[in-house]
């Protein structure tokens, strides 16, 4: 299997699923079962992409800027939602 180049669009969608699945809603593929809702971990993973997105302020192309703001945008959505659903 070839190995896939890691870039930073590949770093950053590689964190945003990880935040993704911990909010639930996905089934591991390799064993059919459900993956379990973390929110503490979904939070975790979404705070070291916002700390990413401080720390790479002014070195990224118009591309990776773009998806660095639309996944936070679209990962804090999601997290907010689940609180709701939670009911914290």
């Amino acid at each position: 299997m070839p190995r896939m180049e890691i870039t930073f669009s590949t770093f950053l969608l590689s964190l945003s699923t990880s935040a993704a699945m911990h909010m639930g809603g996905f089934t591991d593929p390799a064993t059919g079962v459900a993956v379990p809702q973390n929110l503490e971990l979904a939070k975790q993973s979404i705070d070291i992409l916002g700390l990413l997105k401080d720390k790479t302020k002014g070195n990224l192309d118009a591309d990776e800027e773009k998806m660095m703001d639309s996944a936070l945008y679209e990962l804090r959505m999601r997290y907010v939602e689940e609180l709701k659903k939670k009911g914290a």
